[in-house]
């Protein structure tokens, strides 16, 4: 454990924090200060966390590192222990990076654009928090803090269902939130002595079998809730249909990964013993969460609730590594979570701005519109072979990855490997089929032309470029297609997509050590546990103890 001589964590999540705080002091009529104060923020956020991990984190240290502990509420044993290891720094750069680009992607709110960018900034900190927390009172509060912010920005600036939309997110993830309360009070509790939250001592505790799995159990529901896992799902295809496009950005490329997250350092870390016999499940729900996504996605018209079952497909390939039993495997988990929260926040970014243009999100009134927004369509393309896993794209390096980690386990039995395997290449056999189906009808449909003073009044009756219910004149077409700003958004996110996709170390250089110990630690649980697997097994449930045997060898 490496303690700080400087608190640059607290720094990084304080500097948004009370940020925040100022935008409504700051003197703005129209909101243009409040939001370059709001970019300013966010870009000198990301460049600290650039500047901490390139001088101040080893990468070839898998423990702790930068500790920062201060007693806070010790009446509770409530600390503020925040640090950062390979699981956690990649998930810190890249909520800097989707959060200060959503930010940018917000430059056009005009309504209440205070309270706007004072929410982003908001839910930026408790992003970090949460990605940083080592006392789980206080991972929990960062988490029930991330859903204010997040339930106002769709209440408000969503669509038209956009209260239903933001009550369900609400609901579903407030209450899959108490089980990590009852999950933390219950393992900070148990054994007596002085009650603590710190995630290092509660790893240490010798829990009972029993209490583990309800343990694990109760996490698995908070964090299925957060991953999208079937049948935990349905609150994410309203928020991403009614959320704007730099909220859809930050739910699909952070928020669904704080799932994953508290997966790996929770349910993994602190509870491996339960992880050995909930690892099956996992990896059957990765298999569900692959085919249903694929499928659930054909019958969607609107083009964010496609997106957003492809979301829960690509989430499948989380569970799938974290229940592989390998190295490779895990590491493939943490690279899906990467690569997915890059090509995420840049299909809901294009879909936002193809929205801005044609007024619509149905795939049945768009169509013919490549013509006209030419840098749309190559940037919506290249996003779409991102998501479909094209060689030389960083989807195509992490699910290969998962796919390895899988099929070179040595802890299910052969059978459940190929059979696991072959169902997940169904699902991502589906995943070109109702992508390219969506760029076809939003970029190559039927196009017709239609009387301009029908949508523009005062014009003459001259033939317009129309796609959907949106028109414009022949000689204003040019001026529709993708701008500066929103061309330096889709490359950011472009570029590190096809970086990664070619050289995949650049990201798993951060975490691979990390990965490694933590598997280390189940793997050894397994040692222990496979020769008294059967004997467990027999004493409670006779009948079943040789069909879960059967899973493993």
């Amino acid at each position: 454990m490496l303690t700080a001589n400087f608190p640059w964590l607290t720094a990084i999540i304080l500097l948004p924090l009370l940020a925040s705080f100022l935008i409504p002091v700051i003197p703005d009529k129209e909101g243009k200060t409040v939001r370059w104060f709001a970019l300013g923020v966010g870009l000198a956020d990301f460049i600290l966390m650039c500047y901490v991990f390139l001088q101040k984190y080893d990468l070839s240290n898998p423990n702790l590192q930068l500790v920062e502990k201060i007693d806070w509420v010790p009446q509770i044993g409530l600390s503020w222990a925040v640090s950062v290891d390979g699981i956690s720094a990649p998930l810190v750069l890249l909520a800097g990076l989707v959060t200060t680009l959503s930010i940018l992607a917000a430059w056009q709110v005009d309504r209440k654009p205070r309270l706007f960018y004072f929410l982003m900034l908001l839910l930026y900190a408790a992003q970090i928090g949460v990605f940083v927390a080592q006392d789980l009172l206080l991972f929990f509060l960062m988490w029930e803090i991330e859903l204010i912010p997040v339930y106002l920005l769709v209440s408000i600036w969503g669509g038209q269902k956009r209260r239903y939309a933001a009550t369900k997110f609400l609901l579903y993830t407030a209450a899959a939130s108490i089980f990590i309360l009852v999950a933390g009070l219950a393992m900070a509790l148990y054994g007596g002595g002085a009650m603590t939250f710190d995630m290092a001592e509660l790893g240490f505790k010798d829990y009972p079998l029993a209490l583990e799995l309800v343990l694990y159990a109760g996490l698995l529901i908070a964090f299925g809730v957060k991953l999208a896992i079937f049948p935990l799902h349905t609150w994410l295809p309203d928020a991403h249909g009614e959320a704007s496009a730099p909220v859809s950005m930050i739910l699909a490329g952070v928020l669904l990964k704080m799932g994953g997250y508290g997966l790996i350092r929770l349910n993994m870390g602190l509870l491996p013993d339960a992880h050995i016999y909930f690892a099956p499940i996992l990896a059957i729900l990765g298999v569900v969460n692959i085919i249903y996504g694929a499928f659930a996605s054909f019958g969607q018209q609107n083009m964010k609730r496609r997106l957003a079952y492809s979301s829960v497909s690509h989430m499948g390939f989380v569970l799938l590594g974290i229940a592989s039993f390998t190295d490779v495997g895990i590491s493939g988990a943490m690279l899906q979570m990467l690569s997915h929260g890059l090509i995420a926040a840049v299909l809901f970014f294009l879909a936002g701005v193809t929205y801005d243009r044609t007024h619509t999100l149905a795939l049945n009134e768009m169509g013919g519109i490549a013509q006209a927004m030419p840098k749309v369509f190559a940037l919506f393309t290249a996003g779409a072979m991102a998501s479909l896993a094209l060689p030389g794209m960083s989807g195509f390096a992490s699910e290969i990855t998962v796919f390895i980690g899988v099929t070179s386990s040595d802890v299910y039995s052969q059978t459940f490997r190929v059979v696991t395997v072959f169902l997940a290449s169904v699902g991502l056999i589906l995943t070109p089929i109702y992508l390219l189906s969506m760029l076809r009808q939003v970029f190559y449909g039927d196009s017709s032309s239609c009387d301009i003073t029908n949508i523009l009044p005062n014009k003459s009756n001259e033939q317009a470029v129309c796609f959907g219910t949106s028109c414009v004149l022949p000689h204003e077409s040019e001026y529709i297609d993708a701008k500066p700003r929103e061309i330096f958004i889709a490359v950011s996110f472009l570029a590190l997509i096809v970086a990664i996709g070619f050289y995949p170390q650049l990201a798993t250089r951060i975490y691979d050590v990390k990965t490694v110990a933590v598997n280390s630690e189940v793997r050894q649980a397994y040692t222990e546990i496979a020769a008294t697997r059967q004997n467990i097994y027999a004493e409670t449930q006779p009948d079943v103890s040789a069909k879960v045997a059967s899973i493993f060898q």
